[in-house]
């Protein structure tokens, strides 16, 4: 790398915005009126009604108050759904490529990951073959993320409802739907999960997200869990021994973002899926870089076997994510850090400047 030369940061898990100003001022407002103290563990009523009429509004879903749990961030409710449901001989089956938390959990209940690999001719969405031949007596819970980190890709309501399909015939098994993108859809199609196509799982499903990515609130740590009641009663008695509650000005924040509407995430959408063609045009241009467009997300997961194969001294891709640092000044994330060796995760939550330079870098190297 010349001295003195920038260094292009797209490695970014977190949106490239400030939250909302309303937002801010419900926070604000909160402080002057004395939320300072402990809340109940599963989240203050007005906050839970909330999330109750944001799920009836945005996913068509109904749930009553002690069906939800309110959590520091969504990567809790997860903690918390596998450390009630998980025994050290039961299995979790993740997808792959997946986030680089999902396998944590499993180690951390001391119960088995299974991985259900997909693959790029799919568009790394999981096959319903393929999640049938994971599943055993011992499966006890199976995590599907849609939109995808680290992928970018959708999946499509026919597409979970094959999957869904195959679930119904296990009736032992818990979902954990990873929702957390949600907003960030850039396909013709609105948004779904699994009970949307597959309503009749709700008694073994669990709901995950929160405000971090959709409202640019990745610091305030606020998420959500909305599942059966008997399971989310156990999952508060966990959380009331471990965190017991985010903070107050914070549950008070995500009310106001899930009671505020959706002009500032819409006007957010709209740019990043503008970034999404941006990122989708520039490696188009590189002959030795095959890849998806991201449908979703803010990250595309371009294959980079070629340009590693055609480097002297670089052997896999986390070497490769070091010569992009030392050669390009490109910091970018290693697939093998998800699963997917090989590739390398681009985030497109970086303005529009940053990208142009990164992927010139790119194309100079390798196009």
């Amino acid at each position: 790398m010349e001295k003195g030369q920038d260094i292009l940061r797209l490695d970014a898990g977190e949106p490239d915005f400030d939250t909302p100003k309303p937002i801010i001022d419900a926070a604000k407002k909160a402080l002057d009126d004395g939320f300072t103290r402990y809340t109940p563990i599963g989240g203050l009523p007005s906050l839970k009604e909330a999330i109750r009429q944001k799920l009836r509004r945005d996913n068509n879903l109904y749930y009553d108050s002690d069906e939800i749990l309110h959590t520091c961030g969504a990567k809790q409710a997860l903690f918390n759904a596998c450390m009630t449901l998980l025994n050290p001989t039961d299995e979790i089956v993740i997808p792959t490529p997946n986030w680089g938390t999902y396998p944590s959990l499993a180690i951390m209940a001391w119960a088995r990951m299974v991985e259900a690999p997909t693959r790029y001719e799919d568009r790394f969405i999981l096959q319903p073959e393929v999640l049938e031949a994971c599943l055993t007596e011992q499966t006890r819970i199976v995590i599907l993320n849609t939109p995808n980190n680290p992928t970018g890709q959708v999946y499509s309501r026919e597409e979970l409802s094959a999957l869904g399909n195959v679930l119904l015939k296990y009736p032992d098994v818990f979902i954990l739907s990873d929702d957390i993108y949600e907003h960030l859809n850039y396909t013709d199609e609105p948004y779904a999960n699994i009970l949307n196509v597959c309503p009749s799982l709700k008694n073994r499903t669990v709901l995950i997200n929160g405000v971090s990515k959709a409202y640019a609130m990745t610091g305030w740590r606020v998420g959500f869990a909305a599942g059966p009641v008997d399971l989310i009663t156990e999952m508060e008695k966990f959380q009331g021994q471990s965190t017991s509650h985010t903070a107050a000005v914070a549950q008070k924040a995500a009310e106001a973002a899930f009671n505020g509407g959706l002009d500032d995430v819409h006007n957010m959408v709209k740019v990043f899926r503008e970034r999404a063609n941006l990122v989708a045009e520039g490696l188009s241009r590189i002959d030795k870089i095959d890849f998806h467009p991201a449908q979703g997300g803010f990250y595309c997961l371009p294959n980079f076997e070629r340009v590693i194969e055609s480097l002297d001294g670089v052997e896999d891709d986390q070497q490769l994510g070091d010569w992009l640092l030392e050669e390009l000044g490109i910091a970018m994330v290693p697939g093998s850090a998800f699963n997917a060796p090989g590739h390398m995760r681009l985030s497109f939550a970086a303005d529009n400047k940053t990208l142009e330079k990164g992927l010139d870098r790119l194309h100079k190297a390798f196009g």
